[in-house]
């Protein structure tokens, strides 16, 4: 393992280990509140009755420090659930190339700030392209089945249409498993014979794929087509399957984008940021060292009762007065010194889809009562289960 990949694997697991606090191995907390806590107060949509199941280390960290500024995770690890104090942190300085969850160096190769925007417009263009088509989502479009997946699977063929099966295959869920598995298809990938030619039947995401030359360059392009595609396609399905979950069946009054809007907040995509320990930071907070990594924590921003009335339950009709782009402590893309390149095609996607879930009559299935949620770099529910209110089930 090269050292640049050693930086991302300790990276990747420094999420996961500064949420390891005191409750952390009790096991799944299975109780009446929408948060899945056995000991605290009941927290559920007052409408659907609905337990959210977090793993147990999200559950420890909503327990233990929502509410406050500051907190020590780890030796070397501080926790920032504080909307002023994250609004400091990150003003600081721009993520390094090793923080920004999208463009980490790819297969050993730096990826610049400007190589990654070209690749996210040209996924942008792609995804412009299946939008402005002459029916995007027939009115006939069943979207009924188990959530994420099935928007998952949607998106995969609506964005990314005829693209070769070795490159569709990208957007698999199987990949998420390992990256040793990702990396395994992508080598396969880049070395089968009869390649792509360029040529407009191809996404423009897969004609720089095409366009490569070498094996090298193949195996790189191939990374990047995952990394700029696959985001959009988990991304999407996944806040549509937790704003369904959380909200559905919606009020008339609610509009789409207020509805993904609420579901952000309570089960933001992105629950947490890391930056390295840097200069920076010491001279920001003293509580913080030369040595400290920094964790903002949005899971806990966004249910931060000093920043929002009834933090815990699900009210799309408050961005009625709210602008998210000027909300303290709200980051669902981001700080605003660095917004997430994606978050124009997230949206549009995304509406096009709860809307039509909407009009189509889509419920999520009456008997089911609970719905786990991971513990995941993209935070969001594992299943739920949706369909027809007359035809839908749930063991």
């Amino acid at each position: 393992m090269s050292a640049t990949e050693h930086t991302q694997n300790r990276q990747g697991q420094k999420a996961e280990n500064a949420a390891s606090v005191k409750n952390s191995e009790n096991g799944a907390a299975h109780g009446t509140g929408g948060l899945g806590n056995p000991s605290g107060p009941a927290r559920r949509h007052p409408r659907n009755r609905r337990t959210t199941v977090f793993a147990p280390r999200l559950q420890a960290l909503l327990d233990e420090h929502t509410g406050k500024d500051l907190v020590r995770l780890e030796p070397d690890t501080i926790g920032i659930p504080g909307a002023e104090l994250s609004d400091r942190i990150l003003a600081a300085r721009r993520a390094t190339e090793t923080e920004r969850p999208t463009f980490k160096p790819l297969h050993g190769r730096s990826i610049s700030r400007t190589e990654g925007a070209s690749v996210m417009r040209t996924v942008g263009r792609d995804v412009r392209a299946a939008l402005d088509g002459p029916d995007p989502l027939p009115a006939d479009t069943d979207l009924s089945g188990p959530w994420p997946i099935t928007g998952h699977r949607f998106l995969r063929d609506l964005v990314l249409r005829d693209d070769p099966w070795r490159l569709r295959f990208l957007m698999s869920r199987l990949l998420e498993i390992d990256t040793k598995v990702t990396w395994t298809t992508i080598v396969t990938g880049a070395a089968l014979p009869r390649r792509p030619r360029p040529g407009p039947h191809l996404t423009h995401l897969a004609n720089l794929v095409a366009a490569a030359e070498t094996y090298q360059d193949r195996r790189y392009a191939m990374g990047m087509y995952r990394r700029a595609a696959a985001p959009v396609c988990f991304t999407v399905s996944t806040l549509v399957a937790n704003a369904l979950w959380l909200g559905s069946p919606f009020d008339d009054s609610a509009s789409d984008r207020a509805v993904l809007y609420e579901a952000m907040r309570l089960l933001p995509p992105s629950w947490n940021l890391l930056r390295n320990r840097s200069p920076e930071y010491p001279a920001v907070d003293a509580r913080i060292g030369p040595g400290d990594d920094i964790l903002m924590l949005p899971l806990l921003t966004h249910r931060d009762p000093a920043l929002w009335d009834a933090p815990d339950e699900f009210r799309p009709e408050r961005w009625d007065t709210l602008d998210p782009d000027d909300t303290p402590g709200y980051l669902p893309f981001g700080h605003v010194s660095e917004r997430c390149w994606g978050r124009h095609l997230v949206m549009p996607l995304a509406e096009l889809l709860l809307g039509h879930i909407r009009r189509t009559g889509l419920i999520v299935a009456p008997g089911q009562r609970t719905a786990e949620v991971p513990l995941l770099g993209l935070l969001g529910v594992r299943t739920v289960h949706v369909g027809h209110r007359d035809k839908v089930r749930y063991v």
